[in-house]
């Protein structure tokens, strides 16, 4: 089981957020729609990957490749998104959060944003298995976030484990998203995983923010708990709100 392609699958599904794929177009800016025009990074994603590769020494160092898949899966659609696991497209989300974290943390007063691992492309065996963990722990938020005005119905289970199959999922695969599905919530868990690194604490939010609708009251006080419990500013949270088209709870 491949845990970007897994996650990838997730994303697809939209999990309990019927919005989701809106969510991810809107932060994709200018660059969704100048696919059709040969793909150039536009828009206000591409002015954030031109920052971001000028600090990684070259937009050559950033994982972008997947960011196309991506593009490409929301311009088709529900239909144009059936081959997630072939496609990259769990690469694409991971570098599409790591934008955003970058946009979200870079002009804090005094402090310096790093280009998170995921839209900085790893250099190494030992960066290659942090973007796994890094990966897994952004699917398991987006799993605990969908499960924050309760426990998450068996239909629904049926229903995500049905479209993240058609996705090409393996039996692995569906095992273990059965499994975070039906688990109890694990908030302290992911928020130990990532507090003290904004950047992936940055990724986890916005991945819990893509997860779920946030149009009820127990949905929104998690997201404000959670942003606490990360140790995320207010300011921080906002940016990330508004790159996705949403008001800050």
């Amino acid at each position: 089981m491949n845990i970007e392609d897994l996650l990838g699958a997730v994303t697809q599904s939209g999990l309990r957020s019927r919005s989701s794929a809106d969510r991810l177009g809107k932060s994709m800016g200018g660059w969704a729609s100048n696919q059709g025009s040969g793909g150039a990074l536009g828009g206000r994603l591409g002015e954030i990957l031109n920052q971001a590769g000028r600090a990684v020494g070259g937009n050559r160092n950033l994982a972008i490749g997947g960011l196309g898949a991506l593009a490409g899966a929301l311009l088709g659609g529900r239909r144009g998104m059936g081959g997630a696991l072939r496609g990259g497209l769990g690469g694409g989300v991971m570098a599409l959060l790591g934008a955003m974290a970058y946009q979200a943390l870079k002009n804090r007063a005094g402090q310096t944003a790093r280009v998170p691992l995921g839209l900085a492309a790893p250099q190494s065996e030992a960066e290659r298995a942090e973007l796994a963990r890094n990966s897994e722990l952004v699917l398991r938020a987006m799993i605990n976030a969908a499960k924050a005005d309760g426990r998450v119905e068996e239909s629904e289970i049926r229903s995500i484990l049905g479209r993240v199959q058609e996705s090409g999922a393996d039996a692995q695969a569906l095992e273990f998203l059965t499994a975070e599905l039906k688990k109890p919530m694990e908030t302290s868990n992911l928020v130990s995983a990532a507090r003290g690194n904004p950047e992936l604490a940055a990724q986890v939010y916005s991945a819990s923010l893509l997860a779920i609708e946030v149009d009820t009251p127990e949905e929104k006080q998690y997201l404000e708990e959670l942003a606490s419990a990360l140790g995320l500013e207010p300011e921080v949270t906002q940016r990330i709100h508004q790159e996705f088209g949403l008001p800050l709870t």
